[in-house]
């Protein structure tokens, strides 16, 4: 099939459990947890009182009262520790310990129908969801061509095994470089508590209800969407492979030669260093420097969704 997939080995899944976990998680994230179920998805954030984001995820049920958060393993034990701040008096726990499931990409043109021979059915929408109790499989995209699938390990090998036959066997950093392009920000060490989640551009991706009730931050977060207007946005770019770069680099503009912006993630495919960076609009149509005021000048590529320049 016209499809691939890989083993997310970057990714990791801190688990909750109890009877509380969704209201908790409505007190203090981004999202609205009364969508999720075990048909529904949903990416979301966890941010700083002041409105900063301390990490992204994706939750999904995997079972009665057992939810997981997807996030960069790198940030997993930071963000169990800045929840557990809060969870004390809920029926709910968190383990950050357990590395039992695993996390699978598949994207590509045939990639739902591939889904479907695998799992014996596709969800249907963006985010969400079919569970079958050793897996999860969430439609990340509009267009049925981006999948996550968290399997457990007990059950992996015979899932692993359909996909190498069905599929080509993709790496972790071809999918990460279809998420850049998709315009999807990821936080990772660098960047825990350094950016709003507007100018990750979640308020155009899902991440954020605007109608759900209170939780940490959600008045600066709030106040942005209402009153104000990001002064930078994030958008996708690309340079030469051989191009060094790390999440938090400076961007500048090459008019002015200030500093406009950051790296927020970077990965290397093929003959492609590709980023997504949080910048100015005058700084993107001035034209964007990597690192210093004479630094390498950036390609910017389109998003698939429309973001008002900051």
């Amino acid at each position: 099939m016209n499809c691939n997939y890989a083993l997310l080995e970057q990714e990791a899944l801190l688990h909750i459990v109890g009877p509380d976990t969704l209201k908790f998680l409505q007190g203090q994230t981004t999202c609205d947890t009364r969508e999720v179920d075990s048909e529904h998805a949903t990416p979301g954030a966890f941010c700083t009182p002041q409105g900063r984001v301390i990490c992204d995820f994706l939750i999904c049920e995997l079972a009665p009262e057992h939810f997981s958060l997807r996030m960069r393993r790198e940030i997993r034990d930071n963000s169990a520790t800045a929840f557990g701040k809060y969870i004390i008096f809920s029926k709910a726990e968190l383990d950050a310990t357990r590395d039992d499931w695993l996390t699978v990409a598949i994207w590509g043109a045939e990639a739902a129908a591939a889904v479907t021979e695998i799992f014996g059915e596709c969800p249907k929408a963006q985010f969400n969801a079919h569970s079958t109790g050793d897996c999860a499989v969430v439609q990340m995209d509009k267009h049925g061509q981006q999948f996550e699938c968290f399997l457990q390990q007990t059950a992996s090998e015979g899932y692993l095994a359909r996909m190498e036959k069905l599929m080509r066997r993709g790496s972790e950093a071809q999918w990460q470089s279809e998420q850049i392009r998709s315009g999807i920000a990821r936080i990772v060490t660098p960047t825990i508590g350094e950016f709003v989640p507007q100018l990750l551009n979640y308020d155009h991706i899902g991440h954020i209800s605007f109608k759900k009730g209170c939780y940490t931050g959600q008045e600066v977060v709030a106040r942005l969407h209402y009153l104000g207007k990001s002064k930078r946005r994030a958008y996708a770019a690309q340079l030469p492979a051989q191009t060094e770069c790390s999440p938090g680099t400076a961007l500048y503009d090459a008019v002015s030669a200030k500093s406009v912006g950051n790296v927020i993630n970077s990965c290397v495919f093929g003959e492609n260093l590709f980023l997504l960076l949080a910048a100015t609009g005058a700084g993107v149509d001035n034209g964007l420097l990597l690192g210093a005021a004479d630094g390498p000048r950036l390609t910017m590529l389109e998003l698939p969704y429309t973001i008002e320049k900051g």
